[in-house]
């Protein structure tokens, strides 16, 4: 789907706050209400918009752990894979995954409450899936984080 500037003013007010009304958009972006909701419902149908979400904070609801997991795996076969992914995706505690090219095949992004609970997530997964060597690294203080993509 093709965006011009005015979908993009959009965009950024929507990750901004999704919440605001259509006339706020529509007003901070110079346009009107049925153009800024017509290009959204485009957005939406294109792809470009795949929800919405409030953003919650982890600490208020005592998630005060966050660490960066880093996986290496000797298993690389079609099973296995199927099986570490189904693994990942029932288990909320996973914020993020992703698979990565160099030494380290995973890094998953894991809120807990505590270092306990992190260690019950850990001792979960391994009884699960074999895996070859899993480093976790306590995140001290988070520096930045959004959600807004650059446009």
């Amino acid at each position: 789907m093709r965006l011009d500037a005015t979908d993009r003013k959009i965009l950024a007010e929507l990750q901004v706050d999704s919440g605001q009304s259509l006339d706020e958009i529509a007003k901070k972006v110079g346009s009107s209400k049925t153009p800024v909701w017509n290009r959204i419902r485009k957005m939406r149908e294109g792809g470009v918009i795949r929800g919405q979400a409030a953003i919650l904070d982890p600490e208020a609801l005592g998630l005060e752990a966050c660490f960066f997991v880093l996986i290496r795996t000797a298993e690389h076969e079609a099973d296995w894979q199927k099986t570490f992914l189904e693994a990942l995706r029932a288990r909320p505690e996973v914020m993020e995954a992703h698979r990565l090219a160099g030494d380290i095949d995973y890094i998953l992004k894991v809120r807990v409450p505590n270092a306990r609970a992190y260690d019950a997530f850990y001792q979960a997964l391994i009884a699960e899936v074999r895996i070859h060597n899993v480093t976790a690294l306590l995140s001290m203080e988070e520096i930045k984080a959004t959600t807004a993509l650059p446009l």
